[in-house]
């Protein structure tokens, strides 16, 4: 059977509700609690830390370039681990991990709250990474699978209510932070993961359902966990590995010194690639990903649009704070008119399930937004910071909730896990872009005139993902009625292809 005949049954034999299951159920709001809260713990981690940058750079003697690692290191942990940790979801459910990942999260806020120097630290946030990698797959995988038990093909309003909360505590991410350093100084950041790991346990213990292993891998006298073993792809994840890890430890230092990182990034992706399409239970499943373009067209967008996001919520923040003689608690409050402005637009358009129309509003609003960033300067006032924070607040309340939309569209629903995980990836590679950007055009300072350089580099990846929206027809389809005026069905697009 060929790879599309094989992808085509899957969405058969998954579009059907699962057993026991009658169409016109609701979906059991009893998840939405341990989904809201595991989704949140990476951005709240990835956004809280952007005030942070300077009080801990003080502390340790640390320039910008080096505290630049806090970030980086979150994302080269999690760009590897989501997907992985995804694949492990879609084989074993997701009780088992969500705890696990928590519990994680938790052991790194200890460590965090304790860190005796930066290079501890830069481990705690290492450790944050790998702990906060089930949240997200796991409420994607929840939710695909509370559609096929209830008949609901479209949860439009679950997906904007995980959207709404990621999105909301990533942009109050900087506030938080202020709030908590002037409470407790900077190792409060770190040990706000404490009460979070502990709720996300005890809500993950009570209310999260025992799925049984899935049977991937149909060999004589295997059951349960040991078939879900035999479709686990353990070579394939270290290749996926290796020069994922090659690739990131470059774009943080993307200069000639550091070009030798990139041939295990090309040798071994080569060897990944060459595996993966010969067994029988990849662990990226590149012969149907090969053939859904919108999908890596979708990654691909995630990727720029996180570089712009990233680097707004990063090296603006820290020019606020250095170049405009912001305290860390008013560089957080200046956010806040980001914050509503997001929220104002998710709540808004969430129930709508296209996504052109985001995905062009949201390209739009960046260019706008990163063309403002170039009349900043010392003297600016704070309503112009409030303006510019307003203006950002329309592509950040978008283009997430876009993104979300489309993978849960264009996604093969049986390796809905590990595709969530994927797209986290594609957003942290743009995130690592938008730290190193960051770390090149604030040397030792982050002052006016690298603000404008990071500026022009902004407008340039704006555009790109402008272009790329606009040629992209395929999201026309993207959560379109159905022509006898049903709901879209998330299959559809995959199955199309």
């Amino acid at each position: 059977m060929s790879a599309r005949q094989t992808h085509l049954t899957r969405l058969a034999r998954l579009a059907r509700p699962g057993r026991g299951g009658r169409p016109g159920e609701t979906f059991d709001r009893r998840l939405l609690a341990p989904m809201m809260l595991g989704s949140i713990l990476n951005p709240v981690n990835s956004s809280i830390i952007a005030v942070s940058l300077v009080p801990i750079g003080a502390a340790f003697g640390a320039p910008p370039s080096r505290t630049a690692w806090l970030i980086s290191a979150l994302y080269l942990a999690t760009a590897i681990g989501q997907p992985v940790v995804g694949r492990l979801i879609d084989l074993f459910g997701p009780r088992r991990l969500f705890l696990a990942g928590t519990a994680l999260t938790g052991l790194a806020g200890v460590v965090g709250m304790l860190a005796p120097n930066l290079g501890v630290l830069v481990a705690a946030r290492v450790l944050l990474g790998f702990g906060t990698c089930a949240g997200y797959p796991a409420a994607m995988y929840l939710i695909r699978s509370e559609a096929r038990r209830t008949g609901h093909d479209s949860p439009a309003g679950v997906l904007a209510a995980l959207a709404v909360a990621t999105q909301t505590i990533a942009v109050i991410g900087p506030s938080l932070g202020g709030l908590l350093i002037g409470l407790g100084g900077w190792r409060a950041t770190l040990a706000v993961n404490i009460p979070l790991a502990a709720a996300g346990l005890l809500l993950g213990a009570t209310r999260l359902p025992r799925t049984a292993p899935v049977t991937t891998a149909e060999r004589p006298g295997a059951t349960g966990g040991r078939r879900a073993a035999a479709g686990l792809d353990l070579p394939g994840m270290a290749l996926f590995a290796v020069p994922l890890v090659s690739l990131l430890l470059f774009l943080m230092s993307p200069d000639a010194r550091h070009a030798l990182l990139l041939v295990p990034a090309v040798a071994v992706g080569a060897a990944f690639v060459w595996r993966e399409l010969r067994v029988a239970e990849p662990f990226i499943d590149l012969r149907v990903l090969g053939g859904n373009l919108p999908l890596l067209a979708t990654y691909t967008r995630a990727l720029l649009a996180y570089v712009v996001s990233y680097a707004f919520l990063y090296g603006y923040t820290q020019w606020m704070e250095e170049g405009r003689g912001l305290s860390a608690s008013q560089a957080g409050l200046a956010q806040l008119p980001l914050f509503a402005t997001a929220i104002l637009v998710s709540t808004t358009t969430g129930r709508r399930s296209g996504v052109r129309g985001k995905f062009l509003v949201g390209a739009a609003g960046q260019i706008v937004a990163c063309a403002l960033l170039l009349l900043l300067g010392a003297g600016s006032s704070v309503w112009l910071l409030a303006g510019v924070a307003v203006v950002f607040g329309v592509p950040q309340g978008l283009n997430n909730l876009a993104l979300q939309n489309a993978v849960f569209h264009q996604a093969d629903p049986e390796r809905m896990g590990s595709s969530a995980g994927l797209l986290r990836t594609f957003g942290y590679l743009g995130a690592i872009v938008a730290s190193a950007a960051s770390g090149a055009f604030f040397k030792q300072r982050a002052d006016t005139a690298g603000l404008h350089h990071l500026a022009w580099f902004l407008l340039v990846i704006a555009v790109l993902y402008l272009a790329l929206t606009v040629a992209d027809r395929s999201l026309r389809r993207v959560g379109a009625p159905k022509p006898d005026g049903g709901g879209a069905d998330p299959a559809d697009g995959a199955a199309a292809r």
